[in-house]
C-alpha cells in the first residue's frame, strides 16, 4: 500500500541522518537483507542455532475486555522472549556490539547493575557465549530474580536498599574498574536504543502495516525502548502519538528537574523527584542517558502517571480477564494505556508494551493476596465428592 511505501521512505531518510542507528540499520531501511534488520513479529525459522536467535519478534495481542468503549488496545508481549522479558533484546545488543568492537574480550567477566530482568538476560547471554557474569542488584528487588540469575551461572552481589538504583550502578562501576571487567552500562550504552530501533520499532511497523495505530504507550526503565523504537515509529508515522508513563510518586520526567551526572553519563545521585515505588524496573531513581536521548529528541507527546496500586490491580486484572500473565510493570503500562485511551478520540487504536512475566514477582505485593492453601470455597469443592480429601 502507498502508506507503507511512504513509511519505508521516511525510515530510510531517518536511518541515514540519525546517529542512533548503525550502518546496518541504514542498509535495512534501504531494503538490504540483514540478520537483525527490519522485520515482522513472525518467526524467521523453525529451528535455531542457539537461544540468542530467538530474541525478539514478539507477538502483538488485542485486549478484548479492558479497552474503553470505542477504542482498541493492543499489547506487545515481550515476555515471549526466551528469558521472559524485553531485556533480552538489550542484553543481546550490548554483548554483540561489544564483541564486534572488541570491547569485550574472550573469557572476560561481564558486570552489570540491574533491578533483575537485565541481569537475567545478561546471565543467559553470558552462559550461551561462555563469559563469566557478575550482577549487582539492590537488596529490595525480588528474591526469585536472584535465584534465576544464579541458576544461569551468574554471581549476584547485593547492595543496601538505602543506596537505591544509583548505588548499585556505582558499585558495578567500582567492580569493573578494580577487576578489569567489561561493564555493560545498560543505562548509557547506545547499543541499547539502537537495537530497539533496529528490531522493536520495525516489528511494530510491520505488524501494523496497512492498519491504524494512533498511540504508542510505554514506560521507560533504561529508556532504550522509548528512545530507539519511539524514534523509528515517529520517523515512519509522524502523526503517531507517543505517550510516556511513569510512577505517580516517582515522576522524574514530569518534574522537569535535571539529573546530576558523572562525566561518563552515569547518575551522580538520586533524582530529586524520586521516591520508592513497587513497579520494579519501570523507573529507576535517576534519568538514564538513553532516556535523556529520547527526551532531547522530543520523541514523546505526553506523559501519563500511574500509581503502584493501579499497576498491581491492572496486572491482576490482565491475568483474570484477559489470560495475560504480566508483571507489575506490564500492569503499569496497561493502566497508562487505558488512561490514554479514555482521553483519546473515539475509534483510536493504541499499543502498549508488556515488559515481563508475572512469575518475576511471586515474592512481591503482586501476589500478597494470592494464597498457597485452599480457601473455604475450594475446600467446599473438594468435599462435594466423598474421596481424597486432605487429612482423610
Amino acid at each position: 500500500p502507498r502508506m507503507v511505501v511512504s513509511a519505508i521512505v521516511r525510515l530510510a531518510r531517518f536511518a541515514r541522518s540519525s546517529p542512533l542507528l548503525s550502518r546496518d540499520a541504514t542498509s535495512v531501511a534501504m531494503g538490504a537483507v540483514h540478520a537483525r534488520g527490519f522485520r515482522s513479529s513472525a518467526p524467521a525459522r523453525v529451528i535455531y542455532e542457539d537461544i540468542t536467535q530467538t530474541v525478539g519478534r514478539t507477538p502483538v495481542v488485542k485486549i478484548n475486555r479492558l479497552s474503553p468503549p470505542g477504542r482498541e488496545i493492543y499489547a506487545k508481549c515481550e515476555f515471549f522472549n526466551p528469558l521472559s522479558s524485553v531485556k533480552d533484546r538489550l542484553a543481546l545488543a550490548i554483548i554483540e556490539h561489544a564483541e564486534r568492537t572488541g570491547a569485550l574480550k574472550p573469557g572476560q567477566t561481564v558486570v552489570e547493575a540491574t533491578s533483575g530482568n537485565t541481569g537475567i538476560s545478561m546471565a543467559m547471554m553470558c552462559a550461551q557465549r561462555g563469559y563469566p557474569c557478575v550482577i549487582v542488584m539492590a537488596e529490595t528487588f525480588s528474591v526469585e530474580r536472584r535465584k534465576v540469575m544464579r541458576m544461569l551461572g551468574a554471581k549476584v552481589v547485593l547492595t543496601p536498599a538505602g543506596a537505591r538504583g544509583s548505588g548499585m550502578v556505582k558499585k558495578a562501576i567500582e567492580l569493573a574498574g578494580h577487576h578489569g571487567w567489561f561493564l555493560a552500562r545498560q543505562f548509557e550504552n547506545e547499543a541499547n536504543r539502537a537495537f530497539h530501533a533496529n528490531t522493536t520499532g520495525p516489528e511494530i511497523l510491520s505488524d501494523f502495516a496497512g492498519k491504524r495505530l494512533d498511540y504508542w504507550v510505554t514506560g521507560y526503565g533504561t529508556g532504550g525502548t522509548f528512545a530507539g523504537a519511539g524514534a523509528m515509529l515517529k520517523a515512519a508515522r509522524p502523526d503517531l502519538k507517543v505517550i510516556l508513563s511513569e510512577p505517580t510518586n516517582a515522576a522524574l520526567v514530569s518534574s522537569g528537574a535535571d539529573q546530576a551526572r558523572m562525566p561518563d553519563g552515569s547518575p551522580a545521585d538520586t533524582h530529586p523527584a524520586f521516591t520508592p515505588h513497587p513497579i520494579q524496573g519501570w523507573t529507576p531513581d535517576f534519568i538514564p542517558m538513553n532516556l535523556q536521548a529520547g527526551l532531547e529528541a522530543q520523541t514523546h507527546d505526553g506523559i501519563v502517571a500511574v500509581s503502584g496500586e493501579e499497576a498491581i490491580s491492572m496486572s491482576q486484572r490482565m491475568s483474570r480477564e484477559e489470560g495475560i500473565f504480566t508483571g507489575i510493570s506490564g500492569g503499569a503500562s496497561m493502566a497508562a494505556c487505558v488512561k490514554a485511551a479514555e482521553q483519546a478520540p473515539p475509534g483510536s487504536v493504541l499499543l502498549t508494551m508488556l515488559p515481563d512475566t508475572a512469575e518475576r514477582y511471586l515474592s512481591t505485593p503482586l501476589f500478597a493476596d494470592i494464597a498457597a492453601d485452599m480457601n473455604e470455597e475450594e475446600v467446599a469443592v473438594s468435599h462435594s465428592t466423598p474421596n481424597f480429601w486432605l487429612g482423610q
